[in-house]
C-alpha cells in the first residue's frame, strides 16, 4: 500500500471524522470543500474532534494536537488534489452533484489517484465512468463516530481493479479500522442492509402509536443485549438524514405509513430544531440521555 497522501473532498461531519481520523493515524491530510466558509465550518468540528479522542481513546494531548497539525484545508480543488494518493469523497447524496464533482476530479487529479465514495446509498458504478478512471474507483463506507465505530465496507463495482481493491482495504487497517470487503455491489452494502430495516419498523411503531421512544428502546436493548436502541442509534444518525430516506420511500411508494412518519419526523423534531445529538436533543436530551441511566432497562 503506497498511500501517504491523502484528500477528504466534502467537510460535513462524516468528511471531518474520516479526515481526523485519518491525520491521526499519521497520514498527511487536506480537506476540500467549496468555499472557505464550509471549510470554517469543518476546522470547528475537528477541532471538537480532540476532546473526543482524548475522552474516548485516552489519547494524549499532544497526539490530538499534532493529528490537527497534519492537516490542510483547501478551497481549490487542483490544488487539494495535485499530490494526492487517494481521493475520498464525503459530498452530499446527490447524483447530479456527485456526477459534476467526479468530471473535474478525473481531470485534477494526477493519473496515479484513486478515488473512493462514502456514499452509503448510491452504488459506485453510478459514478464509474464519470471519474475517468473506473479501474480505480470503488466504495469506502464508514460509519459515524469512527473512531469508535470502526468499520470499513469496501466494496467495488465491476471494473474496480483487485489491486486497487486490496490497497484501499490495507489503508482501512492502516487507520485503525476493520476493513471488511464486499465483493459485489450492494445498496446499503452490509452495515446499512442491516440497520435500516430496524431504524425503519422503530420509526413506524412510534408513528403508529404502539409505543413510546423509550418503550421501543428499551425492548431492543433488553432483549438483544444492545448498548444502544434504535432510536438512540437516529440521534446519531442525524434526524434529517432519517426524514430524507423516509421521505424518499413514502415519494417512491406512496405508503401512507411513511406519509405520516415523515411528516411526524419533520414537524415534531426537525422544525423545533431537534435533530440529534448535533443539537443536543433529538429523540433523547443530551448530554445525559436517560438510556444511559443505570436504571433505564430495570424500570
Amino acid at each position: 500500500m503506497n498511500f501517504s497522501t491523502i484528500t477528504i473532498a466534502g467537510s460535513g461531519v462524516l468528511g471531518s471524522q474520516i479526515a481526523y481520523q485519518t491525520a491521526f493515524k499519521g497520514f498527511d491530510v487536506t480537506v476540500y470543500d467549496i468555499n472557505d466558509e464550509a471549510l470554517e465550518k469543518a476546522k470547528e468540528r475537528i477541532e471538537k474532534l480532540k476532546g473526543r479522542y482524548q475522552e474516548d481513546l485516552g489519547a494524549s494531548e499532544q497526539a490530538v494536537n499534532d493529528a490537527y497539525n497534519r492537516i490542510a484545508f483547501q478551497s481549490d480543488l487542483a490544488k487539494a488534489v495535485s499530490d494526492a494518493d487517494l481521493v475520498i469523497e464525503a459530498i452530499p447524496e446527490v447524483v447530479k452533484i456527485k456526477t459534476e464533482f467526479y468530471n473535474e476530479l478525473g481531470k485534477a487529479a494526477p493519473e496515479r489517484t484513486v478515488f473512493a465514495t462514502n456514499s452509503s446509498t448510491l452504488l459506485p458504478s453510478q459514478f464509474a465512468e464519470a471519474t475517468g478512471r473506473p479501474e480505480k474507483f470503488l466504495a469506502l463506507h464508514f460509519a459515524n463516530e469512527i473512531w469508535i465505530n470502526n468499520t470499513a465496507e469496501i466494496m467495488k463495482h465491476p471494473g474496480t481493479d483487485n489491486d486497487v481493491f486490496d490497497e484501499v482495504s490495507q489503508f482501512a487497517k492502516a487507520i485503525g479500522m476493520v476493513a471488511l470487503p464486499l465483493h459485489k455491489e450492494q445498496p446499503g452494502y452490509i452495515l446499512n442492509s442491516l440497520l435500516v430495516p430496524l431504524l425503519d419498523a422503530a420509526e413506524l411503531l412510534l408513528s403508529k402509536e404502539v409505543a413510546d421512544v423509550e418503550t421501543i428502546d428499551k425492548t431492543w436493548m433488553i432483549a438483544t443485549g444492545a448498548p444502544k436502541g434504535p432510536f438512540a442509534i437516529l440521534d446519531v444518525v442525524g434526524i434529517t438524514t432519517s426524514y430524507n430516506i423516509v421521505n424518499a420511500k413514502a415519494e417512491a411508494t406512496g405508503n401512507e405509513e411513511f406519509k405520516k412518519l415523515a411528516n411526524l419526523l419533520k414537524t415534531e423534531y426537525i422544525d423545533k430544531g431537534k435533530l440529534g445529538t448535533a443539537t443536543g436533543e433529538g429523540f433523547y436530551k443530551y448530554p445525559n440521555p436517560s438510556f444511559e441511566d443505570p436504571d433505564f432497562l430495570k424500570n
